[in-house]
């Protein structure tokens, strides 16, 4: 009976939540893990009017899940001040006054495509080709521009995995990376680029045989950035 009232006095209940919270918070905890421990990354790229960065006049994003292409969102912009680099329009990305006089601003495709898209998958890192010296600061300078907050963003170039990757290539644009490996693409386009920007972190991963973001950026010696 002894023996009884000391059982009684045990709560059982209390036992097995904690137990459950425990193993709960363990299997929480691997699943973010092994979340950071996947081929997952989201390619963006602007292209802008002139050379002010807050002239972004179009943006491309594609999703890369164990770094296969899954989804994709693309929108023109109409830029800060309606001025276009004649030879931009011209020779490179082709898009012109026309083309954005009656498209949204950049606060309205950020808050309505760029930020919704990239919230589908959060701790998922963005990545641009060159993006240390050009995406990201459009994304700043826009947001500076038209008094938004910088937002919350991880990120990481993939300029400086193919630098790290293929030493020995002369080049390491966007458009020779993909001439060298046979990708073919609409250079300049936001869209195209950035699904060519995706497509090299794979081709870096399975180079150096690693299967993660983590894994890619530390045998390239580099890392997430954020802002």
């Amino acid at each position: 009976m002894r023996y009884l009232s000391i059982c009684d006095s045990f709560s059982f209940d209390n036992y097995i939540i904690k137990h459950n919270c425990y193993h709960f918070l363990i299997d929480f905890l691997c699943y973010i893990k092994n979340m950071n421990n996947k081929l997952d990354y989201i390619a963006i790229d602007f292209e802008t009017a002139n050379q002010y960065r807050n002239s972004a006049c179009s943006v491309g994003l594609v999703r890369f899940i164990d770094g296969k292409e899954v989804d994709s969102c693309y929108s023109l912009i109409h830029p800060a001040k309606m001025y276009f680099i004649p030879e931009w329009t011209r020779d490179i990305h082709h898009i012109s006054y026309n083309d954005v006089r009656n498209k949204p601003y950049f606060p309205e495709i950020w808050d309505t495509m760029v930020m919704p898209f990239i919230n589908q998958t959060p701790g998922v890192p963005l990545v641009a080709h060159n993006g240390n010296m050009f995406d990201m600061p459009v994304i700043q300078s826009c947001c500076e521009y038209f008094g938004m907050d910088v937002p919350k963003i991880e990120y990481f170039d993939s300029l400086v995995v193919a630098k790290k990757t293929w030493p020995e290539l002369e080049s390491h644009k966007l458009t020779e990376l993909g001439a060298h490996f046979g990708i073919e693409y609409i250079a300049h386009d936001a869209l195209e680029d950035s699904r060519t920007c995706g497509q090299l972190i794979k081709l870096a991963a399975d180079k150096w045989g690693v299967s993660s973001v983590e894994e890619l950026l530390k045998v390239c010696g580099t890392s997430i950035r954020s802002f």
